[in-house]
């Protein structure tokens, strides 16, 4: 049974899997001769899909673009390369170190590994150092845009402690639940309580 199955996938050139694994297919004998490969190459498309989903949490830096940008980035050109044409195409790996290397010093904004392979031309690096970088969530920009009249955001959390909140004689809605902060950027921020069985009686 196992040989029929063996013969069946090696005939079909294909793997029963989910939709995200790569469908192998492998050119006969006869294609091979012929110099003939249908085993088709890695695909990036799934994994630029993942990145795009990922949140927005992520380790960057914010960056203002200063207003002398482009005189910076004119005369490091110049230095570097020895001249300002921005369809100039930046091959050489020396020559890109130098570069990136030289407006990280001057500017102090670096091009993270994940968009270098996006740098060919030096109108690229000039893109790049015009892009400013918001590192806020969409949640957070909410503080600095004009809300409608009926819409109402609370920004900060509003937890109940028995110390400070003595409304309805100091009762809560829910009794023996306690409210812990376990989070060591929180910790500091907000206060927990530990709540205690009362005899409401």
């Amino acid at each position: 049974m196992a040989a029929f199955f063996k013969h069946g996938i090696s005939k079909t050139g294909q793997i029963l899997a989910p939709k995200n694994i790569f469908r192998q297919c492998y050119a006969t004998k006869a294609e091979k001769k012929k110099g003939i490969d249908r085993k088709p190459g890695p695909k990036l498309t799934g994994t630029a899909e993942s990145l795009a989903t990922k949140g927005f949490l992520r380790p960057q830096k914010e960056y203002v673009p200063p207003a002398d940008v482009n005189k910076t980035l004119s005369v490091i050109f110049q230095e570097v390369l020895g001249t300002e044409q921005l369809d100039t195409k930046v091959v050489d790996l020396n020559d890109r170190f130098k570069l990136f290397a030289t407006c990280f010093s001057q500017i102090g904004h670096s091009i993270p590994n994940s968009l270098l392979h996006q740098i060919e031309t030096l109108k690229d690096v000039v893109k790049f150092y015009e892009t400013p970088v918001d590192v806020r969530t969409p949640y957070d920009k909410l503080k600095n845009v004009e809300l409608p009249e009926n819409l109402h955001v609370q920004h900060e959390y509003h937890r109940w402690l028995p110390d400070t909140d003595d409304r309805f004689g100091g009762l809560t809605a829910f009794p023996e639940s306690s409210t812990i902060v376990t989070g060591l950027k929180y910790k500091g921020k907000y206060k927990g309580h530990k709540q205690t069985f009362r005899n409401l009686t």
